[in-house]
C-alpha cells in the first residue's frame, strides 16, 4: 500500500499499518538492550500474564536512538505533521502462556503530572505512581498511536482486533457496539513493523493460543498543549 492509501486508511478507519521500519537487527539490539534492564522498579507490572515497563524511554533512554531512526522520523511527519511529540511510552511483553486479554475499549485518558480540578478534564485514576485523566474529546481525537511490533503477531498471539471508522463516533461504549452493523477486523503485523491507530478505536486484544511471545513498544504522541496547570507526565521532542 502507497503512502497516500496509508493515510487514506488512516483517515477512513482509524488505523494502518506499516511493515519494515525496523531491520531484525535493530529489533534484536532492541531486544538485548530492554532484556537487560533491571525489573524491581515501581514502574514494573510483572504477572505471569504480562509484563509491562511503563514511561519506557525514561526507564530505557538507551533505546530512544534506535526508536526513533529515520524511517520512524519520516512516516511520522508524512502521515501526520512535525508539530507532534512523544506524550507516554510502555513497553508490553505477553509471554507464550498468557491468559491475558483486553475486551473492546477506548484509550479514553491521557497520564499527567498531577490530579487538580479543571474545567473539561476527569475523572482521574492513579494507578502505579501515575495520574491519567479523561481530556476534552478534541484532544484524543488529535492524538495518535504507534505500536512497534518486536515479534510476528497474528491472531493467535494477540494481535489487536479493532472495529474500523469507530474512531469518528465520539466516546463509543464497548456495550453499544452493534455487531449487526459494525465489523471486526484484526490487525497483523510482522516482526519490526507498526500499527498506527487514533485513540478512540475501538480496540481489543486475545489470549495467546499459539505459544509466541508478543512483545510491543507502545508509543502515544500529541501536539496539544495542556493549561499551564497541568503537565504530560512525559514529554519528549523526537526531531
Amino acid at each position: 500500500m502507497s503512502l497516500f492509501n496509508k493515510i487514506k486508511a488512516l483517515e477512513r478507519n482509524g488505523f494502518t499499518t506499516v511493515e519494515e521500519i525496523y531491520t531484525q537487527e535493530e529489533v534484536e539490539t532492541l531486544l538485548m538492550i530492554i532484556e537487560s534492564v533491571d525489573t524491581t522498579k515501581d514502574v514494573f507490572r510483572k504477572s505471569e500474564d504480562l509484563f509491562a515497563i511503563r514511561q519506557f524511554l525514561k526507564e530505557v533512554p538507551e533505546v530512544i536512538g534506535l526508536i526513533f531512526n529515520n524511517r520512524l522520523k519520516d512516516l511520522i511527519v508524512n502521515l501526520f505533521s512535525s508539530d507532534y511529540f512523544l506524550v507516554k511510552s510502555i513497553y508490553f511483553d505477553k509471554p507464550e502462556s498468557s491468559n491475558w486479554f483486553v475486551s473492546y475499549h477506548q484509550d479514553l485518558t491521557i497520564s499527567v503530572n498531577k490530579k487538580i480540578e479543571l474545567e473539561g478534564f476527569g475523572p482521574y485514576t492513579h494507578k502505579q505512581n501515575q495520574f491519567a485523566v479523561q481530556p476534552p474529546i478534541h484532544i484524543l481525537e488529535d492524538n495518535f498511536t504507534i505500536r512497534i511490533h518486536l515479534d510476528d503477531t497474528d491472531e493467535q498471539n494477540g494481535a489487536l482486533k479493532v472495529i474500523p471508522e469507530s474512531q469518528s463516533k465520539g466516546i463509543y461504549r464497548a456495550d453499544t457496539i452493534n455487531w449487526k452493523t459494525e465489523k471486526e477486523e484484526s490487525c497483523c503485523v510482522k516482526k519490526g513493523g507498526l500499527m498506527i491507530m487514533r485513540p478512540l478505536l475501538l480496540h481489543s486484544s486475545s489470549r495467546t493460543i499459539n505459544n509466541k511471545r508478543r512483545r510491543v513498544i507502545h508509543l502515544e504522541f500529541s501536539r496539544q498543549h495542556l493549561p499551564e496547570e497541568l503537565q504530560w507526565s512525559e514529554y519528549f521532542q523526537y526531531q
